[in-house]
């Protein structure tokens, strides 16, 4: 039986919330993920509180959780700034940073050009060395709404511009689920056949009816880390359609489990888990 690396994505069901999660309620779901078997979690962002203010407790979840022993605790950072408190936070082993192909989209999502990016890409690349691990997030990596420049070329040259400074994991995102799962097969599998699969992942969001055809395009070009959140929760704020969310985590696990993908993850607590994080949406989303 084979592994496939799930990341579960609290951070992004949660972020667009329109109440705030008490700090206690946030840790208590984290410690029950923990408790199933979940070894990957993103869970928070180092991000001004003004942009998003249900992450403005980062600090106080990451304290109050066990230590990670052998486990990922990521949290996004888009500047400098975060990545000052993120490199200052007890518990945190990794961060991740929201690189967008199109130019639209990254000033949107982080106030700044696709060329000013790589400079702080590199400073993350030095400063997290020996001490965090670092995960670029390719956003627009299967097109783009805004008619910005986009072909998988394109996706392939940032990619390996990645690669040569010292960036090791990169996961390719369908940031408005609107890509066809034939585009996701074409695109990751020209990546792992140029790169390689270790380092790849995908973050998809999906309508329900598109989930598991979008997962098997991943597996399919060979791609082994998938993310994704309980209850489908969460995805682009921007996407315009309210269907369109994260990869449901109960739906996805029981299908990669079938194909012999082993996950380390509980499946008899994945309905019960499912079921909290739709109780946190219905009352603080």
């Amino acid at each position: 039986m084979g592994a496939v690396k799930w990341v579960e994505c609290p951070r992004d069901a949660w972020q667009g919330f329109s109440r705030f999660i008490p700090t206690e309620e946030k840790v208590a779901f984290l410690e029950k993920l923990l408790a199933a078997g979940f070894r990957h979690l993103d869970l928070t962002s180092f991000v001004s509180p003004r942009w998003v203010p249900q992450m403005a407790d980062a600090e106080e979840v990451l304290a109050a959780l066990p230590p990670p022993q052998g486990r990922t605790y990521l949290a996004i950072v888009a500047n400098e700034k975060g990545l000052e408190r993120a490199l200052a936070t007890q518990n945190l082993t990794h961060v991740g940073y929201p690189f967008s192909l199109s130019e639209t989209f990254q000033r949107r999502n982080t106030n700044r050009s696709l060329e000013e990016s790589w400079p702080l890409v590199a400073e993350m690349v030095r400063a997290t060395r020996g001490r965090l691990g670092l995960v670029v997030y390719l956003s627009m990596a299967f097109g783009n709404p805004y008619g910005d420049p986009w072909d998988a070329e394109r996706v392939l040259e940032a990619i390996a511009r990645l690669r040569e400074v010292g960036v090791g994991e990169i996961a390719l995102a369908d940031t408005y689920g609107l890509a066809e799962p034939e585009r996701i097969f074409a695109v990751l599998q020209k990546a792992v056949e140029r790169f390689g699969p270790e380092g790849l992942g995908a973050h998809l969001h999906a309508r329900p009816e598109g989930v598991l055809a979008k997962v098997e395009a991943v597996l399919e070009a060979g791609v082994l880390w998938l993310e994704g959140a309980l209850a489908g929760v969460g995805g682009c704020p921007f996407a315009g359609d309210e269907l369109v969310g994260n990869l449901p985590t109960e739906r996805v696990l029981p299908f990669l489990e079938a194909r012999g993908l082993r996950t380390g993850v509980d499946l008899e607590t994945l309905p019960g888990l499912a079921g909290e994080a739709a109780r946190l949406r219905a009352l603080y989303g």
